[in-house]
């Protein structure tokens, strides 16, 4: 049966260090590297949310070679001085080809990704743009039965809820109910074409709100 819940939220940002100094300002913990993805050209660093859910921080690496295709997450079009932000997150998935054959919203096509010992599969738009500019999630499959959140330290935060602001709630409500999504996410309209994410966090100093006020 078809199911899927939030996998993880996605931090974008000019820098891996910068995007790594934001959230120790805001959640008050320290992401741990990551690790390279070789064939997108970024690298990231993680925070533990829960048992099989965590928040990314991604970045173009430096020391990567430019990739062939276009970058995930839009990421071909921030600058390094780009500030931080919440900018999209990703929805794990029971069985990603019926997920994204039933979605309304163009979610990209499915491609193959390893990072170390990790394989996974994603959606991946083919311009890189993240879909309804980042209200509308990537779909993920990870291959067996390890999720990568289980081997980082429980650093004592959890995602309490998160909230998207987008013009069309419909279209996100929609596509939700098409991937058979349950989670705690909350849609509310928004009057422009921006996209606005906040996530709040449970951290070990109390609450914290990660994102648009």
């Amino acid at each position: 049966m078809l199911t899927s819940v939030i996998d993880h939220l996605v931090v974008t940002a000019g820098s891996r260090e910068s995007g790594c100094a934001w959230i120790m300002e805001v959640l008050g913990v320290a992401p741990r590297p990551g690790g390279d993805h070789t064939r997108m050209g970024t690298h990231n660093a993680l925070v533990r949310l829960g048992e099989a859910l965590y928040l990314e921080v991604i970045a173009v690496n430096p020391a990567a070679a430019t990739p062939s295709r276009a970058r995930w997450f839009g990421m071909d079009r921030l600058a390094t001085s780009a500030p931080p932000r919440l900018a999209t997150w990703v929805v794990r998935t029971t069985d990603i080809d019926a997920a994204a054959a039933r979605a309304s919203v163009p979610l990209g096509s499915i491609e193959e990704m390893t990072r170390d010992s990790l394989t996974w599969r994603i959606t991946i738009p083919d311009d890189g743009c993240v879909p309804l500019n980042g209200a509308a999630p990537s779909l993920i499959q990870w291959s067996g039965t390890d999720h990568p959140a289980a081997a980082l330290p429980d650093v004592g935060c959890e995602l309490e809820s998160l909230e998207i602001r987008h013009r069309d709630v419909n279209a996100l409500r929609a596509l939700l109910r098409e991937m058979a999504f349950d989670g705690p996410v909350v849609l509310s309209p928004a009057e422009s074409g921006r996209s606005d994410l906040t996530a709040r966090i449970r951290t070990p100093a109390g609450p914290r709100v990660l994102g648009e006020p």
